[in-house]
């Protein structure tokens, strides 16, 4: 039995000491079953945290299990989209008014809403110049959290937003060599009406090279724009919900050339990144908004089923804890849903297992793990139901407001607050809060975690909190 060494990786997964590991032959089957590739692989001995590698960040379900692996942050909500890390070494306890494990701070250009994004030691966030317009792309160093370059991505007038939202509330992505980002470039400026114009993707390098640049489709909405991408095989997958001809587009990772692009139903802005799991003999790639919620397969777009409302604008992304989907929402109607999601065609009326319409968040993404499901509702209230049957454990103020999606790492879950401040908080019959930590600065962004280290984006500064 060999072992990997320290600098070695497994799919966005780091190794920080040696583990022993054996070889196996990872075999690809297409639609029809047939073989399409073989691979030799190293996995990590040990069943539990073999599935875990080899589920990887498509594939996994939330999971609570501990590992002595560093994960790369890839995108949106971490390498399986749901906010959970599967790091040990995860700090719980900082304060960023007196510097207590902040390890570094640093003051980013311009404004916005992004999250950072990790791979090995680079950072990738973006930010909008709001005097010049320029929407930005930055990389940082994760070490010392200087800014090693930023590039302009477009110039273009300020589209009409929200008060909440940002011209950078987009999360870019990344493939370990590329870094995709996603801005729209308005037509023209306005305070009073929606400023349709153009969705833009665009790839670099790690240098910050533009690699390419494409327009996949238009987009307009009173509320502004943000779309985090997300990657499935060799495509780059895009939410295109607007008031207009919605579509969710596949782009090349290699060229930006459209590979698969499906209109949406009902036509009506929404912001919600999607997520994607293999669940039974079916990839599905699952996301609210539009007035529905709707499965494909990222492969090319088709259907797998549709849910019909429950309401008509929606935020926060999904999750899945093997089962069960979990669905909080929306605007103008507030809705939790559990949903099987094993079905087919319109299970409107067949596949919902409980729902509630009390505490719901819009905004933020909710979490689930082991037995229970957690959200952090807009107007600062917490709750934990009980996640298969949908019963209510605790309901509690935490915070004032909430727009960042909770985390998950060691069976703990972080709420962090629209004023900065984490209260990290045990799952159970119970609320327990196991730590409060000011940070000194408002935050609107969901954090990242890789390294050991959590990554916070407040409205002037990037912060690295660790030991």
């Amino acid at each position: 039995m060999s072992c990997l060494s320290m600098t070695g990786s497994f799919r966005g997964l780091r190794v920080v000491r040696p583990l022993p590991v054996r070889m196996a032959n990872i075999q690809t089957v297409n639609r029809r079953g047939d073989v399409v590739r073989t691979r030799s692989l190293r996995l990590l001995s040990g069943r539990s945290l073999d599935l875990l590698l080899l589920l990887g960040s498509v594939l996994s379900p939330a999971v609570s299990a501990r590992t002595a692996v560093a994960e790369d942050w890839p995108g949106w909500r971490g390498p399986r989209g749901d906010g959970t890390s599967l790091e040990s070494q995860v700090p719980v306890h900082w304060n960023g008014t007196n510097g207590e494990h902040v390890r570094w701070k640093t003051r980013l250009p311009g404004t916005g809403h992004s999250s950072p994004i990790v791979w090995r030691q680079s950072i990738f966030l973006t930010a909008c110049d709001e005097g010049s317009g320029a929407r930005l792309l930055l990389k940082v160093d994760a070490a010392t959290g200087a800014i090693q370059w930023q590039t302009e991505v477009l110039k273009a007038p300020l589209e009409k937003r929200h008060p909440l939202n940002n011209c950078a509330s987009g999360t870019p992505l990344t493939d370990g060599q590329r870094v995709f980002v996603t801005f729209l470039e308005p037509d023209f400026s306005s305070d009073s009406e929606a400023t349709p114009g153009n969705l833009v993707v665009a790839a670099y390098d790690f240098a910050g090279h533009l690699l390419w640049s494409v327009k996949p489709g238009r987009f307009s909405s009173v509320h502004g724009f943000c779309s985090s991408p997300v990657l499935f095989e060799d495509l780059v997958i895009v939410n295109g919900d607007h008031d207009g001809d919605g579509y969710i587009v596949a782009l090349d990772r290699e060229s930006g050339a459209t590979v698969w692009k499906q209109q949406r139903p009902h036509n009506t802005r929404s912001y919600v990144t999607p997520i994607i799991r293999r669940i039974g003999d079916r990839t599905q790639m699952v996301l609210s908004g539009s007035k529905c919620v709707a499965s494909y397969d990222p492969k090319d777009g088709t259907l797998h089923w549709i849910i019909e409302g429950p309401t008509e604008q929606f935020v926060a992304s999904l999750v899945y804890n093997g089962s069960l989907l979990f669905l909080t929402a929306g605007f103008p109607e507030r809705h939790i849903l559990a949903i099987r999601p094993d079905g087919r065609g319109d299970v409107t009326d067949t596949h919902i297992v409980w729902r509630t319409t009390k505490a719901c968040s819009y905004v933020p993404s909710p979490a689930v793990v082991d037995k229970y499901f957690l959200v952090a509702a807009d107007n600062g209230i917490a709750s934990c139901y009980e996640a298969d049957s949908g019963r209510l454990l605790w309901m509690e103020r935490l915070g004032k407001q909430y727009s960042a999606s909770l985390l998950v790492a060691n069976g703990l879950v972080y709420f962090l607050d629209d004023d900065g401040v984490t209260k990290v908080v045990r799952p159970g019959k119970q609320l327990e809060v196991v730590a409060e930590n000011p940070l000194g600065e408002p935050c609107r962004a969901t954090p990242a975690i890789s390294g050991g280290q959590i990554y916070l984006r407040g409205t002037e500064h990037l912060f690295s909190i660790g030991p």
